[in-house]
């Protein structure tokens, strides 16, 4: 993208203005660019950025991938790079993602930029859907008619026999939080997975009804959602971007 180094952005020390004191350095200047001083009781200002991976041959065919391992195209090795440049500029201290072909790839464009390694979790997979699994949208609806009206309605579904979403976010939302403990203050944690996943993750962080997650919608290939901390829990800050994000001025106003 136009304006943003190829290379690795630097991680503090030489050529690194205002950081050349590591990560308390680092966790400083973000938790000032965030609003928050770091003095005792205030929160800790960490993010998460949870991204979407790139595009595969079963998404352009709009079949049901689930936990079907689905490599990249090369537009969706594309996607990545394009969207990584973006990402490698928040600066991120952490990089988890799921283990399958498609998230590997699209979370190897990002470590390739920062320098961190990326931790592989299969809790972070799609939702495993059984029967649905590389069906076509239509498929889908002709075959599991009634089933699929269910879930749109919001009801929990083990769609074609697989994981119910309230399940996937029992094991999907502890690893982010987990990882987000580790975190320095001020800093930022990519997670690397699928929409699914990501959608009913979101959903548990910011404590929304099961029910009603699908309002969030989905993501693009290589888009993603931001999540803040704040005094009350985790605050939905992006969602479906593909760009870097921008102060809220006036926030209520």
């Amino acid at each position: 993208m136009e304006g943003l180094p190829g290379d690795r952005p630097p991680r503090g020390g030489e050529g690194d203005p205002g950081q050349g004191r590591g990560a308390r350095g680092r966790a400083g200047r973000r938790a000032e660019l965030n609003g928050h001083t770091g003095a005792p009781g205030e929160i800790r200002g960490r993010k998460i950025v949870l991204w979407r991976h790139g595009q595969t041959a079963w998404n352009l065919e709009r079949r049901f991938q689930g936990s079907t391992d689905i490599e990249l195209t090369e537009e969706g090795l594309g996607q990545a790079r394009r969207a990584a440049r973006l990402l490698a500029a928040l600066r991120p201290d952490a990089i988890i993602a799921s283990d399958l072909k498609r998230t590997a790839a699209t979370a190897a464009e990002l470590a390739s930029l920062t320098g961190l390694d990326v931790a592989h979790d299969e809790a972070l997979r799609e939702t495993y859907a059984g029967a649905w699994q590389g069906l076509t949208h239509e498929e889908i609806v002709e075959r599991f008619g009634e089933q699929y009206a269910a879930w749109k309605r919001g009801e929990p579904v083990r769609r074609g026999g697989g994981e119910l979403e309230t399940e996937v976010a029992d094991r999907a939302a502890p690893v982010v939080e987990r990882n987000v403990d580790k975190l320095p203050d001020g800093g930022t944690l990519v997670v690397v997975s699928h929409g699914g996943t990501i959608r009913t993750t979101i959903g548990r962080l910011i404590g929304l009804a099961p029910h009603t997650w699908e309002a969030l919608g989905g993501l693009s290939n290589c888009s993603w959602s931001v999540l803040g901390e704040t005094m009350r829990g985790w605050r939905l800050l992006e969602h479906n971007a593909g760009s870097l994000p921008e102060p809220v001025l006036g926030d209520d106003d």
